[in-house]
């Protein structure tokens, strides 16, 4: 009886000690890296007992919420230029700033047989609607339109374009049916390393500067050991692994 009590308190104290020690990290995250991000909160929560709050958003829009005092501790932007920005400004950790993917661009649909694996269909032209992210705050749709006027295709394609705030919502377009195609993050149409549903086109590296992400802590999570531990984390290798599964590059 007297091990069991003893079991029972060391069990106790235990979970006392973790709740002590648990904390809170608020993380900014690029709407493309939705996915990976919540397996790695899924497995930050159950390695350090800490727990990541996730908001997602597109990178410009989180740029402007964080320079008007936004309450987030850890930003993973979607490109590398807005975390270099906030670094300048002040309004991160000085030498936090670090890589965690590269990106990749698809011209995707949901429909099984309009892309093809040229990415011929944007110069037949035969659909009414393309969906882009709003380029001018999220770096995927910057990139979108990189590749349109590469291709020398950007003023015949503009008339169909209609835009999401965030590469999320322009997913949603595309498979819900607002758009029949459109171009989106190949993380969000992988699952397992094959693709998940419709047909896909890898848009080729050089039709587009290189999808560079950054992340970063910021000033508010300077002293967060949450913050310090998820970081840590991001830079493992099993992490690591687990973003290439995603599609990206390292």
């Amino acid at each position: 009886m007297r091990s069991l009590t003893r079991g029972l308190v060391g069990f106790w104290l235990a979970v006392a000690g973790l709740s002590v020690q648990a904390d809170e990290v608020q993380v900014a995250v690029a709407a493309n890296f939705t996915g990976p991000m919540k397996a790695i909160a899924a497995v930050f929560e159950k390695t350090t007992g800490h727990k990541a709050e996730l908001i997602i958003g597109s990178t410009g829009k989180f740029y402007a919420q964080i320079k008007t005092g936004a309450p987030f501790d850890v930003f993973l932007a979607a490109d590398n230029e807005t975390p270099a920005k906030l670094e300048q400004e002040g309004l991160s950790v000085k030498g936090s700033r670090f890589t965690y993917a590269t990106g990749k661009l698809v011209l995707w649909s949901a429909n099984t047989g309009l892309v093809d694996g040229k990415g011929d269909v944007l110069k037949k032209g035969d659909f009414k609607k393309l969906a882009i992210a709003n380029p001018k705050v999220a770096p995927y749709g910057a990139a979108a339109v990189e590749t349109m006027a590469k291709l020398g295709l950007l003023d015949t394609i503009t008339p169909k374009l209609v835009q999401g705030e965030s590469i999320g919502q322009a997913f949603n377009f595309i498979a819900t049916g607002n758009a029949e195609l459109g171009f989106v993050a190949l993380s969000q149409v992988l699952e397992g390393g094959k693709l998940k549903s419709g047909s896909a086109w890898t848009v080729p590296a050089n039709l587009h500067a290189p999808i560079v992400q950054d992340a970063v802590v910021l000033t508010r999570g300077k002293d967060n050991k949450a913050a310090a531990e998820l970081v840590a984390l991001l830079k493992s290798e099993r992490i690591k692994d687990l973003i290439r599964s995603y599609g990206y590059d390292l």
